[in-house]
C-alpha cells in the first residue's frame, strides 16, 4: 500500500460503513491498537478494544439503526514523514428520518499515522457543529434556568 491521500482519505467512509452496519468492530477497523477517541461529548475512549466495547453496547441499543450520512473530507494532507491528518464533517440520522436535523451535524478531526504498512488513525476528535446563533441560544436557555 502507499502512503497516499487519497488512502488516507478513505477512512472516514470507512468508519460511516460500519457504524451504519451496527458493527463497532469495522467502525474503529483503521484506528491504531493505542489510539485515542475524543467523543461529540468531550469523554476520552483509550485504545481500540476499549473504544469497541463502548461502541458496541450503543450500536444494539441507543444508536441501533442510526446512520451517519452526508460525509465529505473538507481536506486531508500529510504533514510530516508518516504523519498526516484528515478532516471530515458528517450528519447523523436516526431510525426513520429521510434527512438528519441541523442539531446532528459533526465534524471530525483524525490524526492519521503511517504504520502496519497502512495509514491508521492514532487519534479523533468528534466534535458537534451549531451555529453561533445556537450557541447562544443554549447560553441563554442555561443562565434563564
Amino acid at each position: 500500500m502507499e502512503q497516499s491521500v487519497e488512502a488516507m482519505s478513505a477512512i472516514p467512509a470507512q468508519m460511516n460503513e460500519g457504524w451504519n452496519r451496527g458493527d463497532a468492530a469495522a467502525f474503529l477497523a483503521d484506528f491504531a491498537d493505542d489510539a485515542e477517541l475524543v467523543d461529540w461529548e468531550g469523554s476520552v475512549h483509550k485504545g481500540r478494544e476499549q473504544m469497541i466495547a463502548f461502541h458496541q453496547p450503543i450500536f444494539d441499543t441507543v444508536m441501533k439503526g442510526s446512520r451517519l450520512v452526508q460525509g465529505d473530507v473538507l481536506f486531508a494532507r500529510v504533514v510530516g514523514p508518516g504523519w498526516g491528518v484528515v478532516h471530515h464533517r458528517m450528519a447523523m440520522a436516526m431510525p426513520g428520518e429521510q434527512e438528519p436535523p441541523p442539531h446532528r451535524l459533526f465534524m471530525q478531526l483524525l490524526v492519521v499515522a503511517w504504520q502496519n504498512d497502512r495509514w491508521e488513525v492514532a487519534a479523533l476528535q468528534n466534535s458537534r457543529l451549531i451555529s453561533l446563533e445556537t450557541a447562544m441560544a443554549l447560553e441563554s436557555q442555561a443562565a434563564a434556568g
